[in-house]
Order: C-alpha cells, then sequence, then structure tokens
C-alpha cells in the first residue's frame, strides 16, 4: 500500500514525488504537525537513481536549441574576418561517471564527469579587408568536447509549492578542439577561428546545457508528480500528499513529510499532533513509508461510504466456503440451508454495515466491523429467496505481506459474535448444528475468503496505477502501536524513463 510506491535530475526528478506540496511553504513551528504520511529516501536510493542521470544529461544535451553563433574580429592585412557557427547538432554524447552527495544545507549537489561531446555544424566566414572583396565561404565543421558538469539542486518554494531549482550549473572545459571538414591537421584556418570562437562557445553551450538541464528536470519533475497525484487518487478517494512540514535533506537521507488527510465527497479527515519522529525509522533499507493509523482508517472509512465494502460469491467460491470440511454435521446443515439448490442458483453477499475501526498494533492490523451476511436462492422465473441472513460483530488481526508484486493479507486471530440471525431452515434459531457450523464457517473460511478478496481487490488497484512495473526487492510490512513501515528496496525501471522521453522531449 505504498503511496508513492515513486529526481537529481534523473535522480532528482524521481525524489520529488516524495516532496510533493500543494500547499503554502510557510509551514509554522511544528516539524512534524498534522503528518500522516512520511517518506525517506537513503542515500544507496539516491546513488542507485543517479545511474540514470546520464539519460537526462543525454536528453538535455539533444534537445538543446543552440542558437547561430556570429561575431568579427579585425586581423592584419585582411582587415575585419566576420564568422558565423549554424546548424550546431550534438552528436556521439558519452558519460564517464556521475557522483550525488546530498547536503544539509537543502540542496543535491551532483557531478557529471568527463562528458565528451561531439559538435557538428557548418562554419561560414568572410572578409572586408581594404585590399579584398568581400567574399563568404562556408565549411562543415566538428569540435570535439570534455566537459565537466557540476549541478547543486536545491528545493525552494514558488507559488505556494515546493519545487526543484536546478539553476546552479556549472560547466567546466577540459577540452574544446576545432576541426575543418575533417582535417585533423592545424591549418591558417584552424588557427585564425579557434581562439576567438572557442570563448563564445563555451559560454553558449553552458547557457543553453543548463538551461535545458533545468528544463528536462522541470518537465520530468511535474509527470513523476502527475503519476503520484493519480496513485493516490481513485475515484471519489483522494488522499492528500501536500508538505505538512518543509523537506529534510541530511547527508545520509532525504525525508519529507505529507498531510495524509483522505478527502471524499465533500468531507476531509482531521489529523491532529503527528505521532512520528525521525527514530522511527533506519537508513539500512532504500526507501521507507510511515502511514499513520489515522491515515489507514479514513482510507477504510470511504471506501465504506463509497459502497466498496461489498463482496458476492456465487459458484465454485460460494462451494468452497460452506463445503470447507466433508463432515455428515456439514453436509446436513448445507442441505437443509440451501434446500437442495444448486449453489451455480445461489449468491452469498458480504457487506459492512459501520465504518470499520482500524487500530495498528505490533501483532498486526486490528479490524472492528458489523458485518451482514445474506444468502439467498434463486428459483428460476422466481423472486430470490433470502435463506439465512446474520449481522455480526468481527474482530480480525491481519497480517500483510507483499510479494511476487500481491499485497496477501493474511487473518492471525479472530473473533465474532452474531447479533441477528434468520434462517429458513432453522426460524426458531436454535438449531445446534446450523448455528455450529456456521459460526465455524465464518472463522475458518468466510474471514480468509473476505481477506483475501480485498487483498486481490487492492493489488488489482495498486497495478492500474502502474505499481507492478517497478522492481520492488525484499519489502516489509511492519505494524506497530499507531503506525505501519512500509520498507523496501528497489530497482528502477529504465524503460519508463525511456518512454517518458520518447512521448515528452
Amino acid at each position: 500500500m505504498c503511496w508513492a510506491g515513486r529526481m537529481m535530475l534523473g535522480t532528482f526528478s524521481i525524489l520529488l514525488v516524495l516532496v510533493h506540496a500543494a500547499a503554502a511553504c510557510d509551514f509554522g513551528p511544528f516539524p512534524y504537525r498534522a503528518t500522516g504520511i512520511v517518506c525517506r529516501m537513503t542515500k544507496p536510493a539516491a546513488l542507485l537513481l543517479n545511474q540514470e542521470t546520464a539519460q537526462v544529461i543525454q536528453a538535455a544535451f539533444r534537445n538543446a536549441k543552440f542558437p547561430n553563433i556570429t561575431g568579427e574580429r579585425s586581423m592584419r592585412l585582411l582587415g575585419r574576418v566576420a564568422y558565423g557557427l549554424t546548424n550546431i547538432q550534438v552528436n556521439d554524447l558519452s558519460i564517464e561517471r556521475s557522483e550525488v552527495e546530498l547536503k544539509e544545507d537543502n540542496a543535491i549537489h551532483i557531478a557529471i564527469k568527463n562528458v565528451t561531446a561531439l559538435f557538428k555544424g557548418t562554419l561560414t566566414y568572410g572578409y572586408a579587408g581594404a585590399w579584398f572583396l568581400q567574399l563568404f565561404h562556408s565549411v562543415d565543421f566538428e569540435i570535439e568536447s570534455s566537459i565537466d558538469l557540476q549541478l547543486s539542486t536545491k528545493l525552494t518554494c514558488q507559488k505556494d509549492q515546493v519545487v526543484p531549482d536546478a539553476s546552479d550549473c556549472y560547466l567546466t572545459f577540459h577540452k574544446l578542439t576545432l576541426h575543418l571538414q575533417g582535417d585533423k591537421q592545424p591549418g591558417w584556418l584552424k588557427q585564425l577561428f579557434t581562439d576567438f570562437i572557442s570563448f563564445t562557445l563555451k559560454l553558449v553551450l553552458k547557457r543553453e546545457v543548463c538551461k535545458e538541464i533545468n528544463a528536462v528536470a522541470q518537465t520530468l519533475t511535474n509527470f513523476i508528480l502527475d503519476l503520484a497525484a493519480n496513485f493516490v487518487r481513485d475515484k471519489d478517494i483522494i488522499v492528500d500528499i501536500s508538505l505538512a512540514s518543509d523537506p529534510v535533506i541530511k547527508a545520509s537521507y532525504i525525508e519529507s513529510h505529507h498531510k495524509g488527510l483522505v478527502l471524499y465527497g465533500n468531507n476531509s479527515s482531521v489529523l491532529s499532533d503527528s505521532v512520528f519522529s525521525p527514530s522511527l525509522l533506519t537508513e539500512s533499507r532504500m526507501l521507507y513509508f510511515w502511514f499513520s493509523e489515522h491515515s489507514l482508517s479514513s482510507l477504510a472509512s470511504a471506501a465504506f461510504l463509497d459502497g466498496r465494502l461489498v463482496l458476492n460469491l456465487t459458484g465454485e467460491k460460494l462451494q468452497e466456503l460452506f463445503e470447507m470440511e466433508d463432515t455428515e454435521v456439514q453436509q446436513k446443515a448445507v442441505q437443509m440451508i440451501f434446500q437442495g439448490t444448486s449453489y451455480n442458483d445461489s449468491v452469498a453477499k458480504v457487506w459492512s454495515l459501520t465504518q470499520p475501526q482500524i487500530s495498528l498494533q505490533p501483532e498486526g492490523t486490528v479490524v472492528r466491523s458489523s458485518v451482514a451476511v445474506e444468502v439467498s436462492i434463486l428459483p428460476a422465473g422466481e423472486d430470490p429467496l433470502v435463506a439465512l441472513y446474520m449481522e455480526k460483530e468481527i474482530t480480525v488481526t491481519i497480517q500483510a505481506t507483499y510479494a511476487e508484486k500481491k499485497l496477501i493479507l493474511q487473518p492471525v486471530d479472530s473473533s465474532t459474535e452474531i447479533k441477528v440471525f434468520k434462517c429458513t431452515a432453522d426460524p426458531s434459531g436454535k438449531d445446534p448444528s446450523i448455528q455450529s457450523f456456521l459460526q465455524n464457517m465464518i472463522l475458518v473460511a468466510g474471514i480468509p475468503e473476505v481477506t483475501s478478496s480485498i487483498g486481490s481487490a487492492l493489488t488489482s488497484l495498486m497495478n492500474s496505477k502502474r505499481l507492478d512495473l517497478f522492481d520492488i526487492i525484499n519489502p516489509e510490512i511492519i505494524t506497530r502501536k499507531g503506525y505501519v513501515i512500509v520498507q523496501l528496496d528497489f530497482g528502477f525501471p529504465s524503460h519508463l524513463l525511456l518512454n517518458f522521453f520518447e512521448k515528452s522531449l
């Protein structure tokens, strides 16, 4: 149930899912006030994501629109020499390595080492001296370059939102060599132009590349924030992941605190001061999510109000439920309840009568609710006949795991108390065989079937938000009194980044 399961150029733009803000940036003096969800990404995750930085840098170079470079210079004997570099394009870009460092000045520092690029274009030049007519010539050129790139991306507040600022960008040139028409040997023309073109060219490259890097980072950030907003919204149920306090950047992790309020219709849950403390999370895993009991309970309430806590069982599922054990007592009870009708002609409906109460404990998630069960027989051509109706108070402790891209909910302890009982086969409600059978069936088969169905529904919901595209490694779901922690390692799906570049750039 990760709300992000998901920046730094490549790295930072991904991290910004965790620092999405839709509210004012002035949060007041309480750093963890009204926090329902906390996300922490540690240094190992940042290092992994930094491997994707090369793709973002390459996209920035490819998409940079280099302007024509023009100028002129007075030369002895030749008079005034005018020149222009046009149709500048980048070929054969490679990056040796990149390094990332988290700084407590609220910035992410990235060093891109030895970016080699080959620029191609056309050089036009001409003379307007006293002894010459004005003549212009054009030759193709190549410029070999070796560049180091330094970026310091900060979190800033603009228009009541926290956004990345990657404008602190520096290029250091170790090599900038001009070749004309493929001639690798120095000649008088190359000597003439190299010195006074190179300075202008460096300024243009720095300006355009840094501008494009910032633009790509912003575009990727917006794309991922849209994914995050969509992930925590399903129809009329929305989780407010706007910031509850300023993001925290430490040398070993980035952490953001979100409101985690659930919005449904015109209603919004209300969260008091948070019980979160940074000491609750460690730094041994790549990614952590902390959820408050209130946020999860509010989600369950919204699902109830939206009419989602309803389950219908027919056919084989219904048969499995009522034939959990092959005993004479079971056979007799089933025969009496269904009156010899086929399971294919019957339906069992299970639904919650009241909003579920969620309590997070070390043993698991404790759910208390009033639940109704109705078994109807569907005679051909006749109105449905209610053969069984029950209302019961159920308390169940559930442990959650995530494996093979599926959320698995396993009841480990449960109890039930029947409050209302109506059965056509037992009008008085005093047949001990039916009462005992139903009580055992609910505990042994009914509750596991309902929790399994909820787990499958949540898995389908999360996969519809593309969670299954991510490589989630050894996830753990740990419940404690009042909160739950999801911690995991992950592999970044490079194909998603490539798909973004293909569609957006």
